[in-house]
């Protein structure tokens, strides 16, 4: 039960959402955008979050798109995960977000829910650094179309009063092979203590993960250091793992040294699967 009372709006359009949040904070009113809405409910359970209205975009026809255009598959941000399950036009997106959470719960959980929302896993966004993903934002000045890393540098870069109206990715990453895997202390559906994406372009492993810090990333030095087939898999794993980002994330689901370890199991088990293992006089 949320304990306190807030405003309800469920515009129409881009415009009428945008205009919307302008008269609110005009108001002096706590606002949030809302996609699936399910974190936002079980935070303001808790009292982790308080507003004074949400601004619900699932009616925005924009938000709802699930298509190929133009050798672009184009996604809404109100598209569940359950419909980008089923519908397997992004095999990578499919897999790794089918271990986000249990089926009910992926009927509700948005894709711009998963990736915009407060908890740090985020795991449908690991598929979209990997494949130069563009996003579309919806603002004030109008709509901006950005590559991922631009829009998402450990948070999310919004101006105020945007949101994020749909993901663009080229055709052709959603045929290359692919591995996703997500490892939990206890239960398929439990937050996770480690997931990993990656694919493979042009004989060339690309990876990132979600839960090894406290935000999901891609790092490219990372990668030079797990394709460099001359030298065995083991120790490209350890070189690899010189290049993270930030220090390995404990908590009590498993320490660093606990997540660290089940971190490189997952990455072999990721390189073996799409063939990365092989030494080059092989």
């Amino acid at each position: 039960m949320i304990t306190f009372d807030f405003d309800y709006y469920q515009p129409a359009t881009q415009r009428e959402a945008l205009a919307t949040y302008q008269n609110l904070k005009n108001e002096g009113k706590r606002i949030l955008y809302y996609a699936g809405g399910t974190e936002i409910i079980s935070l303001a359970r808790t009292k982790q979050i308080q507003f004074d209205a949400v601004i619900d975009i699932k009616s925005i026809p924009e938000c709802n798109v699930m298509e190929f255009q133009n050798e672009k598959l184009i996604i809404g941000a109100a598209v569940t995960l359950t419909k980008i399950i089923e519908s397997n036009l992004f095999p990578l997106l499919s897999a790794t977000s089918r271990r986000a959470a249990d089926h009910t719960s992926r009927n509700k959980i948005t894709l711009g829910g998963n990736i915009c929302g407060r908890l740090p896993y985020k795991e449908a966004l690991l598929p979209l650094l990997l494949t130069d993903t563009q996003v579309i934002i919806s603002g004030g000045n109008g709509t901006r179309n950005i590559p991922i890393t631009e829009a998402f540098n450990k948070e999310w870069q919004f101006n105020d009063g945007e949101f994020l109206l749909q993901i663009n990715v080229e055709r052709s990453f959603t045929a290359l092979p692919f591995c996703s895997i997500k490892k939990t202390k206890q239960g398929k559906v439990d937050y996770p203590l480690i997931t990993i994406a990656s694919l493979k372009k042009d004989d060339k492993v690309r990876v990132a993960f979600s839960g090894l810090s406290t935000y999901p990333f891609r790092e490219l030095k990372l990668e030079e250091e797990l394709n460099h087939l001359a030298l065995p898999l083991e120790t490209r794993i350890t070189n690899a793992f010189c290049h993270l980002p930030s220090p390995i994330h404990s908590d009590l689901r498993g320490s660093a040294q606990y997540r660290g370890f089940v971190a490189r199991n997952a990455l072999e088990e990721v390189l073996v699967s799409l063939g990365g293992e092989q030494h080059a006089s092989n």
